[in-house]
C-alpha cells in the first residue's frame, strides 16, 4: 500500500511522537522513509538582525541535519530505509513540493494542535499541508505529559 512515506520533522517532541507512527507504518509495508527538515530561514534577519544572516541559516541547516542523524538512527534501528533530506524555504509549501516530487504514498507528520487566534491568524504547518498536499496526510498529537 505504501512505498514512500514522507515524514517532515522539526525535531521537537511532536515530531518525535509521529516518528513512532512513521516508523511503525513504514515497518509493516516494507517502505522507504524520507525524512524532510526545512529550515525557514525568511525571517532570519528580522528574528536576530545582530547575527550574520548567512551564520543563522548555516546553523539552522546543521540543526536539521542533527535532527535528522537522529532519525536516520531510530529507523536504521527499526529495520527500517531511510533517505533524509535537508531543504530550506517555507516548511508547508516545502513539504507539499517534496511530496508531489518523490511521489509519496504518506505524510506522516506531528501537529502542535494550535488553536485560538494563532491558528486563525497564521495557521499552522500541518494544517497548510492537508489542504494542500495529493498524497494522505496522517497527522499525531503529541500526548499530554
Amino acid at each position: 500500500m505504501y512505498s514512500h512515506i514522507l515524514f517532515p520533522t522539526d525535531g521537537s517532541d511532536c515530531a518525535d511522537a509521529a516518528l513512532d507512527h512513521a516508523l511503525e507504518h513504514a515497518r509493516t509495508y516494507d517502505a522507504t522513509l524520507v525524512a524532510l527538515y526545512v529550515a525557514d530561514v525568511r525571517e532570519v534577519g528580522y528574528a536576530a538582525p545582530a547575527l550574520s544572516v548567512e551564520r543563522v541559516r548555516e546553523a539552522l541547516l546543521e540543526s536539521g541535519e542533527q535532527v535528522l542523524g537522529r532519525v536516520a538512527e531510530r529507523a536504521r534501528e527499526a529495520g527500517v530505509e531511510v533517505e533524509t533530506v535537508v531543504t530550506e524555504g517555507t516548511p508547508a509549501s516545502e513539504i507539499i513540493r517534496h511530496a508531489d516530487e518523490r511521489d509519496v504514498d504518506l505524510v506522516v507528520m506531528g501537529t502542535h494542535g494550535r488553536s485560538g487566534i494563532d491558528r486563525y491568524l497564521i495557521g499552522s504547518v500541518a494544517e497548510r499541508v492537508v489542504r494542500g498536499s495529493d498524497a494522505p496526510v496522517l497527522t499525531v498529537r503529541q500526548e499530554s505529559a
